[in-house]
């Protein structure tokens, strides 16, 4: 019984054991408590197994051919992701000569990829933060510092020639655009942040900024996320303020000034009960992590510090399972925590650790995930050269599925139209099951189609007068019918740049034949 008792102390997660002030703990997180708060030694012995479904999560990376190698992450400082992932695609943002570019990967175009593989490649100036539409897998926004949102129809199928004009150019910002988010559930509501201090929410259908924060923030915005349904924005601000935003009433619901007190920037994220988690540094410069009530903002619910790194930490949250994975810039490490309602609300689950430093890291959405093999998260971590997926698993043995690991998830169906958000309505996401795999709906694309210019630029343009009057009852069957040719003359160009390319490959290969043959 003394040794199962030992061996299970052991396996006890760090957070649940409080030590006295000034402790460093072994899993990297430093707590700061009282002697009363500690002094409980019969509660503590009571609770020496915290359970969870969680605590045995561990992280690996993919073999080396499952890899995306020979890519060029881009320099830029700026503390953004630089990658952005989805069931489809992974998206890079890359070094550029003569503007700003990004790579779009098809998930399964793993190896080496040629330095002439086709970028997306419309901004005069470095890209800086990108975000796929969470309603269309083809549509990927981007923010640069030519001070210009740009909006990206993808082929189905990759790219074959770079892809230089945008689907929509958004110009409204007069300092570089640093942040792109879309909304959660509204079809085609895009939210942007700039240098400028300025938020931006636009309806990316017609083109058109709708709701322009330009009053709220002081200084620098460092990260923007919206809540659940999307009816409220949270933002990290250079000012050490948290602040909790009503965008469409354009005023502050709550805020917090100096809710980490260093220098060195500050992230803020909704979680799904409506509160708020933040990462920043101590005033001594250590990393910390909080989580706040909205409601009551003068004290944190939770507050850790971890360790004296720089890097910034970027927190990625995964709704379902109640987990956030904190990847610092320049770290070699991904640590993960359950957030739970029993104190200490925030408990230390495992770390992932690697021998490389990341300069990025993308998270799939988890409807891109493989419920057969147990897999609760995947990450793209960058390298200075390469993309490297790691996968977050939890270890069971049974092959049936796992309800409880998966519950009904985020879907790509939009509960909301651009207009109704507007107006003012609210709508949850759509959730789907994962039981059998997320299998993507037919005729998906025509569905976005219908209200918006994305996939019809060129009927956007012949119908621009239109768009900016008041709306009149439209011919549906037209408009599918010029969304199909459209789609149609899309195809036939990129077959024609397709064969074109065959034919001078060929053209070489029978030259090359010849003069073998001589």
């Amino acid at each position: 019984m003394y040794f199962y008792f030992l061996k299970n102390c052991c396996q006890q997660p760090i957070c649940d054991i409080k030590p006295p002030s000034g402790n460093t703990l072994t899993g990297g997180i430093r707590e700061t408590v009282t002697h009363a708060e500690f002094s409980s030694s019969a509660e503590t012995m009571r609770r020496v197994v915290r359970q969870s479904k969680f605590r045995h999560v561990f992280g690996q990376a993919v073999k080396n051919d499952q890899c995306y190698d020979d890519i060029r992450v881009s320099r830029v400082t700026w503390d953004s992701s630089f990658c952005a992932v989805n069931p489809n695609f992974v998206a890079i943002i890359i070094e550029a000569s003569g503007g700003g570019a990004f790579l779009v990967l098809p998930l399964h175009k793993t190896g080496r990829i040629d330095k002439s593989y086709p970028t997306v490649c419309g901004h005069t100036g470095p890209v800086l933060d990108i975000d796929w539409c969470p309603h269309n897998d083809q549509v990927i926004a981007s923010g640069s510092e030519d001070c210009t949102v740009m909006v990206w129809q993808i082929p189905e199928n990759g790219l074959t020639l770079p892809l230089t004009e945008p689907a929509v150019i958004l110009e409204g910002h007069s300092k570089r655009v640093g942040i792109v988010a879309w909304h959660p559930t509204a079809h085609n509501v895009l939210l942007s942040a700039g240098c400028d201090n300025v938020i931006i929410i636009w309806n990316v259908g017609t083109g058109e900024p709708l709701i322009n924060l330009d009053d709220l923030h002081q200084d620098m915005i460092y990260n923007v996320s919206w809540n659940r349904n999307g009816s409220l924005i949270c933002t990290a601000s250079k000012d050490k303020k948290i602040r909790v935003i009503d965008p469409r009433k354009q005023e502050i619901v709550a805020e917090k000034e100096k809710a980490h007190e260093g220098a060195r920037p500050m992230r803020a994220i909704f979680l799904s009960d409506g509160n708020v988690f933040t990462t920043g540094f101590s005033r001594m410069s250590e990393r910390q992590l909080a989580l706040w009530n909205p409601k009551s903002m003068e004290e944190p619910i939770a507050l850790h510090e971890m360790d004296t790194s720089n890097g910034v930490l970027l927190p990625f949250y995964d709704p379902d399972t109640n987990i956030i994975y904190l990847c610092g810039k320049g770290d070699s490490s991904i640590r993960y925590f359950e957030i739970t309602d029993e104190s200490p609300y925030v408990h230390y689950l495992n770390t992932f650790s690697s021998k490389e430093p990341q300069r990025g890291m993308g998270f799939m959405p988890k409807r891109g995930l493989d419920v057969n093999k147990c897999e609760i998260a995947r990450f793209f971590k960058l390298h200075e050269r390469k993309c490297e997926p790691i996968i977050m698993t939890v270890p069971r043995k049974s092959d049936l599925f796992q309800d409880d690991l998966y519950p009904d998830t985020a879907g790509p169906e939009a509960s909301l139209e651009a207009e109704e958000w507007f107006d003012g309505k609210n709508g949850d996401p759509i959730l789907i099951s994962l039981k059998h795999g997320y299998i993507p709906g037919k005729n998906r694309d025509l569905k976005v189609v219908k209200k918006n210019i994305l996939d019809n630029k060129l009927a956007a343009n012949k119908k621009s007068d239109l768009i900016s009057a008041p709306k009149k009852a439209a011919d549906t069957s037209n408009t599918q019918n010029e969304a199909k040719l459209d789609e149609i003359l899309k195809e036939l160009k990129s077959l024609k740049g397709t064969i074109t390319q065959q034919d001078e490959r060929i053209s070489k290969l029978e030259q090359q034949m010849a003069k073998i043959a001589v």
